[in-house]
């Protein structure tokens, strides 16, 4: 085309022709290629939902598959008959186990356990009983020991411990005989010291001793003193021997006005000490000192 011929004529729009390649649509023109637009993706398959009406469904129609299927297995009994149709229910059709029941057991008799409660007022009236019973066991095993005679009046002395071999070892450590010819720190052993300190005696020779007085178990002492005729009762005097049937003796210090007796002891309790206490007039023996 020359200068001329495009005079007067109206300008052409360029050509354009598309070609196809893999992969690629380009548009051709007269001066570049240019890329085309790539075709849309085909839009994702709508996830599918399971809304309440179809899960309710499922809930019940699947119950109901099974329960329909195994009907058959259970609704029949054995030999092919229905309970409640118009023929008559059978325990041998159903295969029950039979159980017979002894004519006896309709004329047992019933029994039923009882008890009873024991209240507080009747425990403590008991153990008052019980404790009255014991202190008139205790008399009648004093008074049945009682004796009487002469023996040695004694004046009061200022109580305290004077037992003389406090320091030695019991027996129960090792330890051996005091002068006295009892164990170290006994119970004989003080009321034998006491007996002879009353007498005026405090050393060899001694006046009492375990040949002359009593054994050395207290247990013995009331049979001691009245098989030698001593005097023995329930009223207690100073300077007497308390004996206890518990296999214990103490000295008695002072005859109280109130009913009670102050007395002095070793190894009361078993420890081998000197105590002093009071006590009820009752709850002794009293072994006079021998004149």
């Amino acid at each position: 085309m020359n200068g001329d011929d495009a005079i007067g004529q109206p300008p052409t729009r360029p050509r354009r022709r598309t070609e196809r390649r893999p992969g690629v649509r380009r548009v051709r023109d007269d001066a570049h290629l240019v890329p085309a637009r790539p075709a849309a993706a085909p839009a994702a398959r709508r996830a599918r939902r399971n809304g309440p009406a179809r899960v309710a469904a499922t809930v019940l129609i699947v119950p109901a598959l099974v329960g329909t299927l195994a009907l058959p297995a259970y609704a029949f009994l054995p030999g092919g008959r229905l309970p409640g149709g118009p023929t008559q229910f059978s325990l041998s059709v159903a295969e029950a186990q039979a159980v017979e029941v002894s004519v006896n057991a309709g004329g047992a008799t019933l029994s039923t356990d009882g008890y009873a409660v024991t209240t507080k007022a009747e425990i403590d009236a008991a153990a008052a009983a019980a404790a009255e019973a014991e202190a008139e066991a205790r008399a009648a095993e004093l008074a049945s020991r009682a004796a009487t005679g002469d023996y040695a009046r004694v004046a009061q002395q200022a109580e305290g411990d004077d037992y003389p071999w406090w320091y030695e070892t019991p027996d129960d450590y090792g330890g051996g005989l005091s002068p006295l010819r009892y164990y170290y720190r006994e119970c004989v052993d003080f009321v034998a010291w006491r007996l002879n300190r009353d007498a005026g005696v405090y050393g060899a020779p001694w006046k009492w001793d375990w040949s002359n007085l009593a054994s050395g178990s207290a247990w013995t002492w009331a049979d001691s003193w009245r098989s030698k005729g001593w005097p023995t009762s329930s009223e207690p005097v100073v300077g007497a021997v308390a004996w206890f049937p518990y296999n214990h003796v103490a000295y008695v210090q002072a005859v109280n006005g109130d009913g009670t007796v102050t007395i002095e002891e070793y190894n009361w309790n078993s420890d081998h000490s000197y105590h002093r206490r009071t006590i009820s007039v009752g709850d002794a023996l009293y072994l006079y000192p021998p004149a």
